[in-house]
């Protein structure tokens, strides 16, 4: 058995969840890439592919995560073509997916299962969408993402193993072919497996709201963001719009533009804004 996850933290908890139950025996690999964000046109290609490793170099350049796309870490079509293999070379093997309802895991899910059509009916899936499970205070909760399920629970969702059907696996990649052909640059949950998309652009405003007329860190700003704001997405995408901004000269800014505790951003002052109007 091979377990899929889209998380790093959820690879720890399921794997603790696995030391709990034998019949869940099997590696954990994790899908890393967040599809939820950047370019998807040709994604199945070499020309696709570089090109979302290219925007990724963007993106991440001079900040906490530079360097990362060409070290070798991320490589979710190498992961692919294990996994295949694998199904290949063992006709007993089989694939679990993980996914929990928000906008990463379902993307990942997209992103993944259309490429494992030949497999069909050694596919699995398992997704945790309104269901309640208990927390660590005894109380009900509905988890957005798998790491925060506890171990032991994860002995109840392993019931709602299904396998991907044949009708799934012709659907569910022409959804996902028209979402990279449409080629914007965010995803969008919007309830089920239903994804919806918006400009590179959508956290901006959301973003405005956490910068005030004192000097903050850009770490401040984005942990604020991801604690408070309704719809989020990961701190590396954050800070590349919150640097284009800053580029575009609406708030000010001192220290090194790199990365999130090198500078601090505030809004311009009423003289500033005056003084660029004219």
């Amino acid at each position: 058995m091979i377990h899929i996850v889209f998380n790093a933290d959820d690879v720890d908890v399921l794997n603790e969840a696995i030391a709990l139950d034998e019949t869940m025996q099997g590696e954990v690999m994790q899908v890393k890439d967040d599809y939820a964000v950047g370019p998807l046109l040709n994604i199945y290609t070499e020309e696709g592919i570089e090109a979302r490793r290219q925007w990724w170099r963007e993106v991440l350049a001079g900040g906490d995560y530079a360097g990362k796309v060409d070290s070798g870490e991320v490589d979710d079509v190498k992961l692919t073509g294990e996994l295949v293999d694998r199904l290949k070379g063992n006709e007993e093997e089989i694939v679990w997916i993980w996914a929990a309802q928000n906008k990463h895991d379902v993307s990942g899910y997209y992103w993944l299962m259309s490429q494992l059509k030949d497999f069909q009916g050694r596919v699995f899936i398992l997704y945790l969408n309104n269901l309640p499970f208990i927390n660590e205070k005894g109380n009900i909760f509905y988890p957005e993402w798998l790491h925060q399920i506890q171990p032991k629970e994860f002995l109840k969702a392993k019931k709602l193993a299904r396998e991907i059907t044949l009708s799934e696996f012709e659907v569910d990649p022409d959804i996902w072919q028209k979402i990279c052909e449409e080629n914007k640059g965010v995803r969008l949950l919007e309830g089920g497996k239903k994804l919806t998309q918006e400009e590179y652009n959508f956290y901006d405003g959301e973003l405005k709201k956490f910068i005030t007329g004192d000097w903050q860190k850009a770490s401040k700003i984005i942990h604020n963001f991801l604690h408070k704001a309704k719809s989020t997405t990961g701190d590396a995408y954050l800070l590349w719009r919150l640097k284009g901004l800053i580029n575009e000269g609406v708030f000010d800014v001192q220290g090194e533009l790199g990365k999130m505790k090198d500078f601090e951003v505030k809004q311009k002052t009423k003289q500033e804004e005056s003084i660029n109007v004219e």
